[in-house]
């Protein structure tokens, strides 16, 4: 049995609106966010919402208030983070917080704020999905440093990228990371279009990090 529930958490940037799908003894929480088109129905982030739910894990689908106001594109990584974190705490804490441990997770630039604030939530990893290394055509233009943000603050981190992603190809996003095992590669584009290939790729990391943390225990 799953219960859903949608929340409004207020932000500086206006509400951010949730929708929590929760299984029964769910086996931890992922906090899952949308890329720059403000959408929340994109096609592979609810598969992977499916699919982790499918698993056992409590998903949180949020709807970033600035996505809510409909503005087209997201605000600057600062005002973005600061109306970011409120509603991750929000859902962590109180009479009706989600399960440990915490994933926090993202599409693109959904990713982005993921890595920046992991720390900042306590999250226990990241998931990564089509992370924006760069603009396409701009590989100068590096945010590889934002990638890198978790493994500064000792968070597991996992990236999930298409094979022809204009934004950062798998080579690339290696490049960047101390160990090639961080990315799992599979056939696409920014959006990839074999959800299967991304549900799977994704709930084996969230199944390594249970797997982790029962040894560690």
């Amino acid at each position: 049995m799953t219960t859903v529930r949608t929340v409004e958490v207020p932000t500086t940037l206006g509400p951010a609106v949730v929708q929590v799908q929760r299984p029964v003894h769910a086996r931890g929480t992922v906090v899952l966010t949308h890329g720059a088109s403000g959408r929340v129905d994109g096609r592979d982030v609810l598969a992977v919402r499916d699919g982790l739910v499918a698993q056992g894990w409590a998903v949180a689908l949020v709807h970033q208030a600035w996505g809510v106001a409909g503005r087209r594109t997201p605000p600057r990584p600062g005002p973005q983070d600061e109306a970011w974190v409120p509603v991750v705490q929000a859902l962590t804490t109180g009479r009706g917080r989600l399960p440990q441990p915490l994933v926090v997770a993202g599409k693109s630039n959904g990713a982005r704020v993921a890595c920046r604030t992991a720390h900042l939530v306590g999250a226990d990893a990241v998931l990564c999905l089509a992370f924006p290394l760069h603009p396409p055509g701009r590989p100068e233009t590096s945010r590889a440093g934002e990638l890198r943000a978790p493994l500064a603050h000792g968070i597991p981190l996992h990236v999930v990228q298409g094979t022809r992603d204009p934004f950062g190809t798998p080579a690339e996003v290696r490049a960047e990371l101390p160990d090639p095992a961080l990315v799992t590669e599979v056939v696409g584009e920014h959006t990839v279009r074999d959800t299967g290939a991304l549900v799977r790729a994704a709930a084996a990391f969230l199944a390594g990090l249970g797997d982790q943390q029962g040894a560690e225990g």
